[in-house]
């Protein structure tokens, strides 16, 4: 699931920075711009106590999480040491810390956030590692899927350009909503798009909330329950 760029913690963000730059903007922009879209679209009552952010890499989007749900513990999970190394030394606190993907606790927590780590899954494993999230999940739990959009030309050049994201394989939002469904999540799958704009046309963003439905974003999100 992670190649060995993944353990350069520098190298990981020259090279995304590296791609997503023809956006106009960089990985933070679109890292806060997840995070709260997420709060905009999961329900009003639900108050996670406890995340988990799966394929954590460097450890921001932990944080991020931390910062943006301060009632809740985030923990993030990879593969890479290197990288859990750094996560751990720039933001390790005491509602955030970082395990390996072997050590998630089971029935735990109440949220899962997952960005672009499937289409490094290689896809006969992609089952067992919904599997694996699912059952980490307590009663009525929520996992956030997010991946890069293959509808969409600019998130595939995108990818294109990052080199640890060459020979990636994308995934389709109807794909996405067929793995959950399969893997043992609640129907219906909320799937909505997000990141239509680049930074030269800006001004236009306020109506991404009314495009959404439409999976021609260069992300998109699938929300369901377990």
């Amino acid at each position: 699931m992670r190649e060995p760029l993944f353990d350069l913690s520098a190298e990981y963000e020259q090279m995304l920075n590296q791609g997503i730059r023809l956006s106009g903007g960089d990985r933070h922009f679109f890292l806060i711009g997840r995070v709260r879209y997420l709060m905009g679209i999961l329900p009003m009552d639900f108050r996670p106590k406890r995340i988990l952010d799966f394929g954590c890499g460097i450890g921001d989007t932990t944080a991020y999480l931390a910062s943006m749900f301060p009632a809740a513990e985030v923990t993030g999970v990879d593969e890479a040491d290197k990288a859990l190394e750094h996560a751990v030394e720039r933001f390790g606190a005491s509602r955030v810390r970082f395990e390996r993907v072997e050590n998630i606790s089971p029935s735990y927590f109440d949220l899962v956030y997952v960005n672009g780590v499937f289409h490094h899954i290689p896809p006969p494993e992609r089952i067992s590692a919904l599997n694996l999230i699912r059952q980490s999940l307590s009663p009525c739990g929520r996992l956030a899927l997010f991946e890069n959009n293959p509808v969409e030309p600019g998130a595939r050049m995108v990818m294109k350009r990052i080199p640890f994201d060459r020979d990636a394989i994308m995934i389709s939002p109807r794909e996405a909503v067929r793995l959950v469904l399969e893997s043992g999540f609640q129907r219906p799958a909320q799937v909505r798009s997000l990141f239509y704009f680049p930074r030269f046309l800006a001004c236009l963003r306020a109506t991404e909330v009314i495009l959404d439905r439409l999976l021609l974003g260069a992300q998109y999100c699938a929300l369901v329950q377990k």
